[in-house]
């Protein structure tokens, strides 16, 4: 009796490349962290980080602390990110969709075409990313009006040494001097002016290409944007954003949780632990909208908006 051959990317394959990935991965860490502390005891490096301790100076007037703005903000942007990632896995993953939805074309806005019919997982993604786009704006009208866009836009050019600086303290485990109720160390800063101002945008210029909400008609836009670059940039931009946010609550917890805590969700700058609290009640939140993003509790909310088929 013959045995079966094994197809390559079977879920044997998977496993196997899973089961060496995470040694290598663990392998290559340690090796960055004794290269960094390595190099950090060269005399010329020392002297660097001297110079250049991790952070920029901030522009004159700029405001210390967190407004209670910015943390309604912050865990609206954290909660409608989540979802859109797991819907947007499913809209790339899914081969059976629990349902279709067609928008209802006796609304304000008519097309003499019949609306087209998606997947309930595709509509989820699409409302969600709507509600992501507008909380956005709203983040960064607020942003420029309380002078905050000063702690993440860099307004001085040694702000790349400084961010140089600081990823090495951070690989050799001598981490930077966190103070971030007055001002992020300059990797910090330049993490966030990207994550803001370039992964976003992205985000939505790429998603809208390939949304049906792009016009089918404009063949000369469609000609100069194709649907192959914008799919070719939605997708990385959803890996930078599970990276970031991994990184980002990694940090969070390991640099003085209760601290970094009270300054996003307490409004103060202590290790007490109502922001802690605050944040518990946000996760539950998230966990509690993760489970309900099923087709039961979807498909009365998405028959308000159009008609719903199985």
């Amino acid at each position: 009796m013959s045995t079966p051959t094994k197809k390559p990317g079977s879920a044997t394959g998977k496993r196997s490349r899973l089961y060496w990935g995470v040694p290598a991965v663990l392998v290559a860490l340690v090796l960055v962290v004794l290269l960094a502390k390595w190099m950090t005891g060269l005399p010329a490096v020392a002297s660097f980080l001297a110079d250049y301790p991790g952070h920029s100076e901030l522009p004159e007037g700029a405001p210390v602390g967190f407004p209670a703005w910015l943390a309604w903000q912050h865990f609206l942007n954290g909660f409608f990110l989540l979802l859109i990632i797991r819907t947007g896995w499913q809209v790339r993953t899914s081969t059976r969709p629990s349902g279709h939805w067609t928008r209802n074309n006796n609304g304000l806005i008519k097309t003499k075409n019949a609306p087209t019919k998606i997947t309930l997982e595709l509509w989820l993604h699409l409302t969600l990313d709507a509600l992501w786009v507008l909380n956005g704006l709203v983040f960064a009208i607020l942003l420029f009006a309380s002078g905050q866009w000063m702690r993440i836009v860099p307004t001085s050019w040694d702000v790349i040494p400084n961010a140089l600086s600081a990823a090495l303290q951070y690989a050799s485990l001598n981490w930077p001097t966190d103070n971030g109720w007055v001002n992020y160390n300059a990797l910090q800063l330049l993490t966030y002016f990207a994550t803001v101002f370039i992964a976003a945008p992205l985000a939505f210029i790429s998603g809208i290409r390939t949304s049906s909400a792009w016009p089918k008609k404009a063949t000369a836009l469609s000609k100069a944007y194709p649907i192959e670059l914008a799919r070719a940039i939605h997708f990385p931009v959803m890996i930078y954003f599970v990276a970031f946010i991994v990184v980002h609550v990694f940090l969070v917890l390991a640099t003085g949780a209760l601290r970094n805590l009270n300054h996003m969700y307490g409004g103060s700058d202590d290790a007490g632990w109502f922001g802690f609290w605050v944040f518990l009640a946000s996760v539950a939140a998230m966990v509690a909208a993760w489970f309900l993003a099923r087709p039961l509790f979807l498909r009365p909310i998405a028959s308000l908006m159009g008609k719903v088929s199985r």
